[in-house]
């Protein structure tokens, strides 16, 4: 038996060592240079080319590289019976919300204002500081973590999500309260898993309910933001700025019109990055546990997309 590492464009060495200090026995192959497809029974995958698990004809397990499993659900070919899970790491959390707090923070201070201010060679000491209360949609164990946060520097927090929650800790929406939860806050986060449901949720039907010169960060998924809709808010001044982690092609291509755009604050994908030491021994725990017939950790809710 072996596993297959698919993660195109990303060097899987930092993976083979630790696999290996861990499960020496196992054998690994790397995509695309698998040289005997039927003795693969688990792979380990990000942003694999869509249908190519079909070549694993005694395939037992699909597990993501990160918490994010949108890119192995949006494979039809993949059978329903087929068991996914996905890596949960406390580090992954600490490094979000870390990175949304500097977000928040980034427009709560005007840095971007001040940064063009240098270059232009302005000194305006006008309202230094906005007033914000963020909006975190996705509630889950990030978004959690996110809210307690800001909450604790101060800052008025709300929630919004797809399901009921009756008892939770701050004000929440649920779908049918969206229009009042984008009217509540001035800062909008965007941590919502990628689903039928949440695809160009971030739109400009969504951005005119907004209160005026919002604030967006998308950290989810590149394909909850229809890119030309954030163009039009940020000129007809709907939205005041965007931070963006995330993007609908990766790398952004050089032509792109994000690049020279002074709202928009970019970063490569880098918010929050999967930790080999921490996932690669929930890995090979889920591996002894098919092999043992025994109930798998971070297994994936297909209904859910998470």
């Amino acid at each position: 038996m072996s596993l297959a590492i698919i993660s195109p464009g990303k060097d899987p060495d930092v993976w083979i060592k630790e696999f290996k200090a861990l499960a020496p026995e196992l054998a690994i192959e790397i995509y695309p240079d698998i040289a005997e497809p039927e003795k693969v029974k688990y792979v380990f995958l990000w942003q694999h080319p869509e249908g190519i698990l079909s070549d694993f004809p005694n395939l037992k397990l699909i597990s993501s590289m990160g918490a994010g499993v949108d890119h192995i659900l949006r494979d039809k070919s993949i059978p329903s019976s087929m068991p996914i899970v996905r890596i949960v790491d406390e580090k992954l959390t600490f490094s979000m919300t870390n990175y949304v707090i500097m977000a928040v923070l980034n427009f709560h201070r005007q840095t971007a204002r001040y940064q063009v201010n240098q270059a232009r060679k302005v000194w305006d000491m006008s309202n230094p500081e906005l007033d914000v209360t963020v909006g975190v949609m996705g509630v889950g164990a990030l978004g959690k973590d996110v809210m307690d946060k800001l909450n604790y520097m101060g800052f008025p927090v709300v929630g919004f999500g797809f399901s009921e929650k009756h008892d939770f800790e701050y004000p929440y929406y649920s779908k049918d309260g969206l229009d009042e939860f984008l009217k509540k806050v001035n800062v909008l986060v965007c941590l919502l898993p990628l689903t039928p449901d949440t695809e160009n949720i971030l739109n400009s039907e969504l951005f005119e309910k907004c209160s005026p010169n919002t604030y967006l960060i998308n950290v989810a998924r590149g394909k909850h933001l229809v890119e030309d809709d954030l163009i039009k808010a940020l000129e007809s001044g709907q939205l005041a700025g965007a931070m963006l982690d995330v993007y609908r092609e990766e790398p952004l291509p050089e032509n792109h019109p994000f690049w020279g755009n002074d709202k928009i604050t970019m970063t490569p994908h880098i918010a929050s990055v999967t930790n080999p030491q921490a996932a690669a021994p929930q890995v090979i725990e889920n591996i002894k546990r098919i092999e043992e017939s025994r109930e798998l950790i971070n297994i994936v809710n297909r209904t859910r997309g998470y």
